[in-house]
């Protein structure tokens, strides 16, 4: 394994900008590139993603405390096998709670019109479960998560920044009178994305007195980050508890996902003890030390991972994030193995995931 050349995260960071950028997407891209037309003199991100998409390709991205967005280039196969990895992945963990007549609500922003990779990837929520929304219907730019992320762009990024605040707030009356409908009609529902927007209906429901007993007839799929406010990382533990006092929902059906937009591999906690499980059969998981170096089980290090299922840009990449991996589960007997249950930055790195960026906007106000 020492002799497998891994790449930084970061290179996917390191772009140009304009038509510049366009190139750098070909550039990474491993597979025959289709036309792709850039109609603008000087596209913005947003307008080079829209071309390639419409050429036929998925090019989606996260993004970081930073500012800086990572961009990854997919053709259909690696993603269509990514959302099928995910969907099968999570099934399988929750059976037999899935039933396909059911109710879904994507915690995310809409998969059908944006580009934010763990809101695409759970596009297939659509094929899934029957009847499916969304909390955000429109279309969330580079542009704006830049500016909820850095909290830069003078007065016109705090205006936007302040209507996106308001919104967040219907948002939870919405999601809210949503799960009224559902359990008084005996429903069965999944609710699926950001941890602290379910947070923050839980939230809301503590304040007015409320709480809903949706039971096994409920399931919360979480990934994309675990900070509900700048300061404040929320415990895995503590949020599954909220869920069961508020909305009544097990923790068995409480499971979370880790994955990264530079990866295909999707990590789901077993209901047993909440070990993030890893899809071995085609993602090799590495922990390396401080010198980059592979370690055993049982280490905990820096984590790396060789992607079998990235077809169309380089899948063998160190990432920012802190693990212990072992062997075994030490709680149920499937095969394979784990992450411990909760996964950190490491130290120094930049806070990242699809769930911050939203975050970020929904949390802003005139004050920030």
């Amino acid at each position: 394994m020492n002799k497998i050349p891994l790449i930084s995260d970061r290179f996917f960071k390191d772009y140009p900008s304009g038509r510049d950028f366009a190139t750098w997407l070909g550039n990474i891209y491993t597979g025959e590139l289709p036309r792709i037309v850039i109609k603008q003199k000087n596209p913005s991100y947003d307008d080079v993603i829209d071309a390639f998409n419409e050429a036929g390709l998925l090019v989606t991205y996260s993004s970081g405390t930073g500012g800086r967005h990572t961009f990854i280039p997919r053709d259909k196969r690696t993603f269509l096998a990514s959302e099928y990895a995910l969907a099968k992945s999570l099934i399988t963990m929750m059976y037999p709670l899935w039933s396909y007549d059911s109710y879904g609500y994507i915690m995310m922003p809409d998969p059908k019109v944006n580009y934010i990779y763990a809101g695409k990837v759970t596009e297939i929520t659509y094929d899934a479960v029957k009847h499916v929304e969304a909390a955000i219907n429109k279309r969330v730019t580079t542009k704006l998560i830049s500016m909820a992320m850095t909290g830069g762009g003078g007065l016109k990024a705090k205006l936007v920044r302040y209507a996106v605040y308001r919104e967040s707030k219907k948002m939870i009356d919405r999601i809210i009178s949503w799960l009224e409908e559902r359990e008084k009609a005996g429903d069965k529902i999944f609710l699926l994305g950001a941890p602290y927007l379910i947070h923050f209906v839980i939230e809301r429901l503590k304040e007015e007195g409320r709480r809903f007993n949706f039971g096994e007839n409920g399931g919360v799929a979480t990934g994309g980050g675990w900070k509900i406010h700048e300061s404040k990382r929320l415990p895995v533990t503590e949020f599954m508890k909220e869920v069961e006092e508020y909305l009544g929902i097990p923790n068995k059906y409480c499971l979370d996902i880790y994955g990264m937009v530079e990866g295909n591999g999707w990590m789901v906690h077993c209901p047993e003890g909440h070990y993030l499980h890893v899809p071995y059969t085609y993602y090799k998981p590495l922990v390396l030390d401080e010198e980059f170096q592979p370690v055993g089980y049982g280490e905990t290090g820096r984590f790396a991972f060789l992607d079998a299922a990235a077809f169309s840009y380089p899948g063998f990449i160190i990432t920012g994030d802190q693990v212990k991996l072992l062997e075994r589960c030490p709680v149920c007997d499937r095969p394979g193995p784990v992450l411990e249950p909760e996964v950190k930055r490491v130290k120094g790195e930049d806070i990242r995931g699809c769930a911050e960026e939203v975050r970020r906007m929904l949390s802003a106000d005139l004050g920030r």
